[in-house]
């Protein structure tokens, strides 16, 4: 897979980041409604919390990287905002990809712990990060009311380290 790379987000990759948004859209991982703008980066989430995957010279994923909460005695712990891949680039190792980069990146920046939330029934997107050393730390059963049916929110981290 030597096409595959990963790197900061630039603010010219906003349109191509809302076309990925707006078509990977699933009620398997979203609770919110589908996207339909042209928008991707906002005050909050801009370029530099994103890392791209370019394949073939395309954007075939991202993954959204933030703090946890506003709080200062929580800057140690990043969390996991979103991950996103391409129909056609899935199976490519693209997801795994992101995730050791984003895990690398969230220590880089000195981070003692990475999180995320991911729905009761993504099991691929479950499967993936425990398989890279993610545990579940919580679950809120029924959080969620999504494509017609009751979701657990599962909370997942580990450690930096």
């Amino acid at each position: 897979m030597s096409e595959l790379s990963i790197r900061i987000a630039r603010s010219g990759d906003e349109g191509e980041l809302a076309r990925l948004d707006r078509e990977t859209w699933s009620t398997v991982h979203a609770v919110v409604p589908r996207p339909t703008h042209d928008s991707f980066f906002s005050e909050r989430s801009g370029p530099r919390e994103h890392l791209v995957a370019e394949y073939g010279g395309r954007i075939v994923g991202y993954v959204r990287l933030g703090f946890a909460t506003e709080l200062a005695t929580n800057a140690h712990v990043r969390q996991i905002r979103g991950l996103a891949v391409a129909e056609e680039a899935r199976g490519l190792g693209v997801g795994r990809a992101l995730v050791r980069a984003v895990v690398a990146e969230a220590r880089e920046r000195g981070a003692r712990r990475i999180t995320l939330r991911v729905l009761g029934h993504n099991t691929a997107a479950r499967t993936l990060y425990e398989s890279e050393g993610f545990v579940v730390e919580g679950v809120q059963p029924e959080e969620f009311f999504v494509g017609g049916e009751y979701v657990d929110d599962v909370m997942m981290g580990r450690s930096l380290v």
